[in-house]
């Protein structure tokens, strides 16, 4: 078995108002990018890393991305033939544990194509349609908000990541077109703090987080 480290990082941070890719901002002294780094190695056999034009770095297996987030995948996956597992995380999730990633990779029991960090909905949530009209109101209970990481047996995400570029770009996750392929994933709770750095409040209570975490 290999297990192989997959983060796209090649998204610009337009929203976190960021000089630069989000991912090689700093954060707690580092670029955000190192912390989901450590905890990957840590798991995994190899880690390759999308990265934005200008950031390609041989040495430490980072290669150019693509325009959208599952093709930098795709990229990444493609330069690891050997890979049996891939384990795909955002660089923007600094917070991730190696605890998290080996639950997600230890949840890809025989029957299942993918595990999936995710967090329980804990808000009432609603559909609205036109004019913000509400429709209905699903139930929570049922509901999970998708986090990363997120792994899949390599060859069922290959198979999956072989479609259209229009495809590829209509993805919000590499799960939902594993789930469009026919394949079996599941959740798997992740802890409160395994947030997303989009904006600037991201990145402050991140760097408070890590600070407490150092400490």
């Amino acid at each position: 078995m290999s297990v192989v480290g997959i983060v796209p990082a090649a998204g610009s941070g337009e929203r976190l108002g960021s000089v630069g890719p989000k991912a090689f901002v700093v954060c707690g002294g580092r670029e955000l990018i190192d912390w989901s780094l450590d905890a990957l190695r840590s798991v995994c056999d190899r880690v390759v890393v999308a990265a934005p034009s200008g950031y390609e770095d041989p040495s430490r297996d980072f290669l150019r991305g693509g325009a959208v987030r599952s093709e930098s995948v795709r990229l990444a996956l493609a330069a690891a033939p050997e890979a049996t597992i891939a384990v795909v995380h955002d660089a923007a999730r600094p917070l991730l544990t190696p605890e998290l990633a080996r639950a997600c990779i230890d949840a890809l029991v025989p029957g299942v194509d993918g595990a999936i960090a995710a967090a329980a909905m804990t808000d009432t949530v609603k559909e609205a349609g036109d004019g913000g009209v509400v429709e209905r109101t699903l139930d929570r209970s049922r509901l999970w908000r998708i986090q990363t990481p997120q792994v899949f047996r390599a060859d069922v995400l290959r198979r999956a990541l072989d479609v259209s570029d229009a495809a590829l770009a209509a993805a919000t996750d590499d799960a939902a077109l594993v789930e469009a392929a026919g394949g079996v994933v599941r959740v798997v709770e992740a802890p409160a703090d395994n947030l997303k750095v989009t904006r600037p409040v991201d990145l402050a209570l991140a760097e408070m987080l890590l600070a407490a975490r150092e400490a």
